[in-house]
């Protein structure tokens, strides 16, 4: 949804729940948990070391818990006050090229797995007023082999309305810097601890 003026909270609350009730917007719900990715859809990949040992991990999953890989200037998530769980809708409104522009996910999985690794993961998928149409999935994983603890995004995507066809270049560029930002936050999250094993 593009809007000239921010919306009201009561507005977004509506927009969410209204959401809420429909289907996702892509085939292969759940593909990002191992991978994969639909035909047709750009894919985008970032990952990084955060640190090492059980307090990275800790500090790392705590921070995809409170939803802080969304802590920016030019997005704003709304219903992040509970831990991501499957069928949980939030509303992400973002400011571009002067409008505002309020889309939906809903939550589609979440992991936590203690073996092969430890990992927590996430993903959410697109929901019909979304600009964009494609899941995507936060994870944290520790090495328990190296102690290493990282951070992964993966997500899948391509237009779902004809503006976000019209800019799609633009769109790009924001995709990467959400990826970008959203690994900054984490590292912020994960900084206070020691990357000691």
């Amino acid at each position: 949804m593009y809007l000239f003026k921010r919306p009201s909270d009561e507005r977004i609350s509506r927009f969410i729940d209204s959401q809420s009730r429909l289907e996702f917007t892509y085939p292969s719900v759940g593909a990002t948990r191992n991978g994969h990715h639909p035909i047709g859809f750009v894919v985008d990949h970032k990952r990084i070391h955060l640190g090492a040992g059980q307090a990275a991990f800790g500090a790392a999953k705590r921070a995809l818990c409170e939803w802080q890989h969304y802590r920016f200037d030019w997005i704003e998530l709304h219903r992040p006050d509970v831990e991501p769980e499957p069928d949980q809708t939030v509303g992400v409104l973002a400011r571009a090229l002067g409008l505002w522009v309020l889309n939906a996910c809903r939550v589609v999985y979440v992991i936590e797995e203690e073996e092969p690794l430890r990992r927590f993961a996430f993903a959410y998928g697109t929901l019909p007023e979304h600009a964009e149409s494609g899941e995507e999935r936060f994870q944290v994983e520790w090495h328990v082999e190296d102690e290493s603890v990282w951070y992964d995004i993966l997500a899948f995507s391509r237009p779902n309305q004809l503006l976000a066809w019209l800019a799609h270049s633009y769109v790009r560029r924001k995709q990467k810097q959400f990826a970008r930002e959203s690994t900054l936050a984490m590292e912020a999250a994960v900084a206070v601890h020691p990357h000691t094993k």
